[in-house]
């Protein structure tokens, strides 16, 4: 079967400020991210989808959202597909990251997750819940699975045996697919498609 994971559109960044006091930064999508999530449609226009799956979070439904509408596909939300931060009390998106937090650009640019995340842990739930989706989907069947740069890193990195979990820079609304085989394989197809979103990555065209 075809795994064809898409990370998340933009979000807005969220402060811990913003929030309640025992609550986690969960932000929705930018104007400029519900344009990203929009070109999903289009750019998954040919495939046969059998059925689609997010994170609970809401930058990651979100983004399903209009392809869960023009599939007209119930979308299943997947805690375990959620990203490291999901307990986190701010967000800021990557391309603020460099000014705004540079000890945590620092780590990201290299390919490690905060120092607070269990990396091991982490790789264990992502892994285990992209497993339970392949054992659901045999055959020539396709899931898309809308979800965080470090999921989609660390599954990558757990099937290319690479011991760094943050190694594949991925756009917002980037395409990455697996083939995932009966026997047991896993073959990386593609990384960080964006021909379909190309125009809306600039990070001059984001809102501060």
């Amino acid at each position: 079967m075809q795994l064809i994971f898409v990370r998340h559109a933009l979000p807005h960044r969220v402060s811990a400020a913003e929030l309640a006091a025992t609550a986690a930064a969960d932000p929705g999508l930018t104007e400029l991210g519900e344009r990203q999530a929009a070109r999903l449609v289009g750019a998954l226009a040919g495939e046969e989808v059998t059925a689609l799956y997010s994170s609970t979070m809401a930058r990651a439904v979100g983004t399903a959202a209009p392809l869960a509408t023009a599939l007209d596909q119930r979308l299943h939300r997947v805690a375990e597909l959620a990203e490291y931060d999901v307990n986190d009390r701010h967000y800021i998106p990557v391309h603020k990251m460099e000014r705004l937090a540079p000890e945590a650009w620092q780590r990201l640019t290299s390919g490690l997750l905060p120092s607070h995340i269990d990396a091991e842990a982490f790789r264990s739930r992502v892994v285990g819940a992209v497993e339970s989706i392949v054992v659901r989907h045999a055959g020539r069947e396709t899931a898309v699975l809308v979800a965080h740069a470090g999921v989609i890193n660390v599954y990558l990195a757990h099937l290319l045996g690479i011991p760094r979990p943050l190694v594949f820079p991925l756009d917002y609304a980037g395409i990455t697919r697996v083939l995932a085989g009966r026997d047991g394989r896993r073959t990386v197809r593609s990384v960080n498609e964006t021909a379909h979103v190309c125009d809306l990555l600039a990070p001059e065209l984001a809102p501060e």
